[in-house]
């Protein structure tokens, strides 16, 4: 079956990292992928992949059947309003714009239009991407298309709307969470003897390994701690110092702050 094309209108960080994910992943041909973005920099780079550009988002709807729009939250209703004239129910709008929801999505871009919220993260561009799903109707023509899509670039997740606040602040603000982890442990094993680029090389492999146990098995994360912590070891006075300087309650408080602000 032939594959859909698709528009991607905003090539920012998370917009260009979409872009590079598809290219990447072979779900479709780069020239079935169309790509819109104000900065004429960001178009000349990204053009070298093999993808149609243009400064024109209208370009961009009458050529692509699924429009992915990764614009600022302040841009969205005037994005929509200039495309909106070229819409139909044949073409599915997919935001991953935060904080704008699905009723007001439609009432930018038509009640008839196919609308689904998707929240992905930046590892989309390397086809790592956890994404969260939701739409406001039964669409399961268009549905089984978008998780298509998104399954060749990472996993994916169907939600209801009212947890999409909690998926940005979990797994979109979540990368810079567990990127801040390795940065610090990097410091620490700078500390105790490790090269700048070994270090970094020891946590993000150790990282990894800790998420495929947890990914593969479906252990409880403690589960896993278990089994590397003896009676008075090492690893057991490492994380209790941790915990002793609120290493877990941090982590909490900071996904709580990071969703209070959406």
């Amino acid at each position: 079956m032939e594959k859909k094309k698709i528009g991607v209108i905003g090539v920012g960080n998370m917009g260009g990292a979409i872009v590079a994910g598809i290219v990447k992943s072979g779900y479709t041909k780069p020239a079935n992928l169309f790509v819109s973005d104000r900065n004429p920099d960001v178009l000349k780079d990204i053009k070298k992949s093999g993808v149609q550009v243009s400064a024109d988002n209208q370009y961009i709807v009458r050529n692509a059947d699924m429009i992915i729009v990764a614009v600022k939250p302040w841009h969205i209703e005037s994005v929509l309003k200039e495309i909106q004239p070229l819409l139909s129910s044949d073409k599915v709008i997919l935001s991953i714009v935060a904080g704008v929801c699905l009723d007001d999505l439609a009432r930018m871009a038509g009640r008839d239009i196919p609308i689904f919220r998707v929240m992905p993260n930046t590892a989309i561009a390397l086809q790592e991407s956890l994404t969260c799903i939701s739409s406001n109707e039964e669409l399961n023509i268009q549905r089984d298309d978008v998780v298509e899509l998104f399954n060749h670039l990472g996993r994916t997740i169907e939600i209801p709307e009212d947890l999409m606040a909690a998926a940005t602040a979990l797994s979109s603000c979540g990368i810079a969470y567990a990127l801040r982890y390795i940065r610090a442990a990097m410091e620490g094993g700078i500390e105790i003897g490790f090269g700048a680029k070994m270090a970094q090389l020891v946590v993000a492999q150790t990282v990894r390994g800790a998420a495929e146990l947890i990914l593969h098995a479906g252990n409880h994360p403690e589960q896993e701690i278990d089994k590397v912590t003896t009676p008075r070891g090492i690893t057991i006075t490492g994380l209790n110092e941790m915990e002793h300087n609120g290493f877990s309650s941090s982590v909490i408080q900071g996904i709580l702050a990071s969703y209070n602000k959406l």
